[in-house]
């Protein structure tokens, strides 16, 4: 179930990024050579065979000069109904400096903060606080 759930968002991803390459009319080869990616794995990508890094999309997004943060969606990164979040998860994902697992776990105890207060808000509601 969760594996064809990644196959549907990658394979939904790798839609998007060929609309928005023909949109921009460029070749699979000049979108790879402009976002620093091979040919071939730019290629899986677009064929919803390969789940590419918050990194690699933030370069084909620059190359298409399209919003990482957009991207990021489509890819599952990014909640797309985020009230406040939004900005602040599109700059952990697009910072270079922090790993992959750093930028996830940045994101998850951010996630249980909001939670957190989201409890507390609903608890003193349910008992006339506010």
């Amino acid at each position: 179930m969760v594996k064809s759930m990644v196959g549907k968002t990658v394979g939904s991803l790798g839609d998007y990024l060929r609309e928005q390459r023909v949109a921009a009319q460029l070749s699979l080869r000049q979108l790879a050579d402009q976002a620093g990616v091979s040919n071939p794995y730019l290629s899986q990508i677009e064929r919803g065979l390969r789940k590419p890094s918050a990194e690699v999309l933030q370069q084909i997004a620059k190359a298409l000069r399209i919003s990482a943060e957009q991207v990021y969606v489509r890819a599952g990164i990014l909640d797309s109904d985020s009230e406040r979040g939004g900005s602040v998860e599109a700059v952990v994902m697009a910072d270079t400096r922090l790993t992959e697992r750093q930028k996830r776990s940045l994101l998850d105890v951010y996630a249980s903060f909001l939670a957190l207060n989201n409890r507390v808000a609903d608890d003193a509601e349910t008992q006339g606080e506010i």
